[in-house]
């Protein structure tokens, strides 16, 4: 496929625009219709679900286990926020139990189904919350993520899943999962809509004990940013998620990223460490009242792997936590070589069925590249990318260090926006790309080109290597003569303003770049040419390439040819044409 592809081209559109609850009521669990309307705060307008392991005052917190259910008197310290930021709560959404799974099928309510092809899962344990967003039932929605639940789920229903720095969302009011590593994270159709949510839910709680202040990095990443590609990757024997992930790779090519092969065997190796050390006890101890009283009330395969908590001590703990340490040393030197890691979500896709026969192996298969993300206190965003020529979605994920997620959220929403893919399982397009909270706008210059820094000219990377884009073609006012100057490797123009009346209009592009970058650029420049203010058909003016008088002596005059495509034309329209084979 290929990554400039219009919709048309992505496969078929999701069959479920204008989906309603019918369509899976066990995305659900409890609806709140008669919940106070929204007010008119940043988010006023916008409709959210919350995840049922998140509290929301005088509706049951199920975490989907019945027997475990209780009515809290106040609401989660996130969704007060969203409240007070003027969203309407609409409900509560389906989970694998306890939070404890990756595939959405491990509930009592019943398996959501994925909202492009109902034959498949959803992804977990986030399940209701990208159903209910994929399928328009709400304009964002809350999950949590310990392992990928904010990840999967998305990237199996062409959605986006924001999952924060640690810490960043208060966590208080939310049943816990492995608490020391859970994050709230947010469901959403577009980036856009997903970092308003993180602006108005973020802050320090001191009533969070994992809750704290971060220095974030609001600068986009820069031109010829380096993306971290894994030197091996599975795939479970998946060739169209293979091939829609190579393609993912060249659309992040085209947006001026350069891969860099990375190790992948320490963020492998820490992500087994979640459930096969002891750090899964944190698992058992988020539950353990109720677990060691109600065992039988909670189901298979959550009860498996929470019981298996128990048997480890806490020296055995100390063990694992000094493994994921020194894990996580190994994994920091790849950030000496690369700005943002890219990833698929999930490997692959499974049927509802083939998950229910192979529940523990095929849920660790989705886990693959998810894992290790907050073990090793990375943000992560995870964005549509393509749908497969079979119609399921694919989706990926980019990573970067903790405090990174405006940064993460800047390059999402342009590689979002240049897939061309409809909003979740809706025939909507994207809407135009906006400002995002968070992001500094760089300070900029205009500069016309005329010659070798045209696009597609040998000297345009100097340009596009600095963040430079193209804004627009126009021309000169009539007040120029224009050379071919002798000797020049690789060719170049020289472009000298003369009398009124006495020239004509060049052919040009404007650039704009980065201001931080225009020193470099400009100490590229040799003599004769330099920069100039160049007066623009019609008015105005811009910064752009002249030359010294004295260098045109002797040069041809192209100036009737009116460009420098237009004089490369005509000297290829002239060169001798080889001999024909014997």
């Amino acid at each position: 496929m290929n990554p400039s592809a219009n919709p048309a081209a992505l496969g078929p559109a999701a069959p479920y625009a204008g989906a309603d609850t019918a369509l899976a009521p066990q995305a659900w669990i409890t609806r709140t219709p008669a919940f106070p309307p929204g007010g008119t705060g940043a988010l006023a307008g916008l409709s959210f679900a919350a995840k049922d392991n998140i509290d929301v005052a005088g509706v049951p917190t199920t975490a989907a286990c019945p027997a475990f259910a209780y009515t809290p008197m106040a609401n989660a310290a996130v969704v007060q926020k969203l409240l007070d930021a003027g969203a309407q709560l609409l409900g509560k959404t389906n989970l694998d139990q306890f939070a404890c799974g990756l595939n959405g099928t491990r509930s009592p309510y019943g398996a959501v189904p994925n909202a492009i092809n109902p034959a498949y899962i959803s992804g977990g344990s986030s399940s209701g919350s990208a159903y209910v967003v994929a399928t328009g039932q709400a304009d964002f929605a809350l999950g949590t993520d310990t392992a990928g639940s904010g990840r999967v789920p998305a990237g199996l229903n062409n959605i986006v899943g924001l999952k924060p720095s640690k810490g960043l969302i208060s966590a208080r009011g939310v049943v816990p999962a492995a608490q020391s590593v859970d994050c709230v994270s947010i469901f959403a159709r577009t980036v856009a809509t997903a970092a308003r949510v993180l602006e108005a839910a973020m802050g320090y709680d001191a009533l969070d004990p994992y809750s704290r202040v971060l220095a974030m990095n609001g600068t986009a990443l820069p031109a010829g940013f380096r993306f971290g590609v894994p030197s091996t990757l599975s795939f479970c024997g998946d060739a169209l998620a293979e091939q829609a992930f190579g393609e993912a790779a060249l659309r992040m090519r085209a947006l001026g990223g350069v891969p860099v092969p990375i190790n992948f065997a320490p963020l492998a190796e820490a992500a087994a460490l979640l459930y096969e050390s002891a750090l899964v006890a944190e698992r058992y101890t988020a539950v353990r009242d109720f677990f060691d009283a109600h065992e039988d009330a909670v189901i298979e395969p959550v009860r498996g792997i929470i019981a298996a908590g128990k048997q480890y001590s806490a020296a055995d703990l100390y063990t694992a936590q000094t493994k994921l340490r020194a894990l996580g040393q190994q994994a920091a030197a790849m950030w000496q070589d690369i700005d943002v890691l890219l990833l698929p979500t999930a490997p692959t896709h499974y049927t509802l069925e083939a998950m229910q026969s192979d529940p523990v192996t095929l849920n660790r298969h989705l886990g693959t590249y998810t894992n290790f993300v907050n073990l090793l206190d990375y943000a992560a965003l995870s964005v549509p990318s393509s749908l497969r020529p079979d119609g399921l979605p694919f989706g990926i994920t980019l990573v970067g260090l903790a405090g990174s997620d405006w940064q993460l959220a800047e390059l999402g929403q342009r590689y979002h926006h240049a897939t061309g893919l409809p909003q979740g399982a809706l025939n909507e397009a994207l809407p135009a790309p906006v400002a995002l909270p968070g992001i500094q706008a760089p300070a900029t210059v205009k500069l016309a080109v005329v010659g070798a820094h045209l696009s597609g000219m040998p000297l345009n990377s100097q340009l596009t290597s600095r963040g430079a884009t193209l804004i627009s073609q126009a021309r000169t006012a009539p007040d120029y003569r224009f050379y071919a100057l002798p000797g020049t490797v690789p060719p170049k123009p020289g472009l000298l303003r003369v009398a009124a009346g006495e020239g004509a209009g060049i052919a040009l592009e404007i650039w704009e770049m980065p201001l931080q970058h225009y020193g470099s650029f400009v100490a590229l420049i040799p003599a004769p040419l330099g920069i100039g203010t160049l007066a623009l058909e019609g008015g105005g003016s811009v910064q752009g390439f002249v030359c010294e008088a004295h260098a045109v002596q002797g040069a041809e005059d192209i100036t009737h040819l009116g460009g420098w495509r237009a004089y490369l034309a005509s000297v290829s329209s002239l060169a001798p044409s080889a001999p024909a084979p014997a």
